[in-house]
């Protein structure tokens, strides 16, 4: 058995690269709403924070649904 390590290492790096990437946008999401909880205790508005966590939990999903997709196709 031979092991193609050149291709093994490019898997590994795109695996990396794409959980690196999929945590950084579920915390940007999670620091979103944080900011949300800290305007409401003081009164102001977040919207801005909030919607960013929305499209950062949309974006997340959106990678979660195409990994599935490519499993299953």
């Amino acid at each position: 058995m031979k092991i193609d390590w050149a291709a093994l290492g490019s898997v590994f790096g795109v695996s990396l690269v794409a959980t690196v990437a999929l945590v950084g946008l579920f915390t940007l999401g999670i620091a979103g709403l944080s900011r949300r909880e800290r305007a409401a205790a003081q009164g102001d508005s977040a919207a801005l924070a909030v919607a960013g966590a929305y499209a950062a939990f949309a974006a997340c999903a959106a990678a979660v649904a195409y990994g599935i997709y490519l499993i299953v196709a």
